[in-house]
């Protein structure tokens, strides 16, 4: 793989990732449409080790409070502590079981382009008119067990290219009640092990021929881009909904139907 391309698609990774626009059927059009040889989930899972740094630099004080907070504080400090961490824990099972059992499905007829035209086009549709029609909500830190719950298993929708993972557990948390900075926020925190565990499964699988420099440029690109777009994406938050990320899923499915129809 050229590192030219390695380092585009991990752009398009580190963007993709935490926009709500999906990664996965980003990183598997985007080759086509360029007429670029698909490098395998493998690479697109090593991609995420990128977003995955993004994530601890962006959230590691977070993450280092919770690790600590489980030793340290008032009874009542350590007890929210272990709640957030069981919330966390509980909310990434269904992720982590659907992995498991549609991983074959997930790299064959789940990938057909009609099938990812429709969920980035559908997903997005829920995702504005969610936003549309709740109230705002209120940003209460970490949230409660049946808003995590929700979006734990909304994550696990996202196996399927098109859906976006932070897109569908937004819409998920904002359906919940969920304010849209701490619906967010809650989906990178949900992101993290997820991610981590994907890619400890999936690096034994990394092509054998695939240059170590572009899986290097790769994943640093991803991680710059990714850490961008995380903290865009909050402050856009802050005074603006998710029409535009519809309007844009909305042509991009336009668009993978337009080439399919000029085949």
């Amino acid at each position: 793989m050229p590192l030219f391309q390695a380092i585009v698609l991990g752009i398009v990774q580190g963007l993709t990732e935490f926009l709500p626009v999906s990664s996965s059927a980003h990183l598997y059009l985007i080759p086509r449409l360029l007429h670029w040889p698909y490098a395998g989930l493998a690479f697109d899972v090593a991609l995420h080790w990128g977003t995955l740094i993004a994530l601890l630099v962006a959230f590691g004080r977070t993450w280092i409070d919770l690790t600590a907070g489980l030793a340290r504080g008032s009874p009542e400090a350590r007890s929210r502590v272990r709640s957030t961490w069981l919330k966390l824990i509980a909310a990434s099972v269904p992720a982590a079981i659907a992995g498991v059992v549609l991983k074959d499905a997930a790299e064959t007829w789940l990938r057909n382009l009609p099938l990812q035209a429709a969920m980035l086009a559908g997903f997005g549709f829920l995702l504005w008119w969610v936003d549309r029609t709740r109230p705002a909500g209120t940003d209460g830190g970490i949230p409660g067990w049946g808003a995590c719950i929700t979006m734990g298993f909304a994550q696990a929708l996202a196996l399927v290219p098109g859906v976006s993972r932070s897109g569908v557990t937004i819409t998920a948390g904002r359906a919940a009640g969920l304010e849209r900075v701490s619906a967010a926020r809650f989906s990178f925190l949900l992101a993290t092990p997820i991610t981590f565990g994907a890619g400890l499964i999936e690096l034994r699988h990394l092509p054998h021929d695939l240059p170590a420099p572009a899986i290097a440029a790769g994943v640093a690109s991803s991680a710059i881009v990714g850490l961008l777009a995380i903290r865009g994406l909050l402050r856009w938050l802050r005074g603006t909904g998710f029409a535009g990320f519809f309007a844009y899923r909305a042509a991009f499915a336009l668009l993978i139907l337009f080439s399919l129809a000029r085949r």
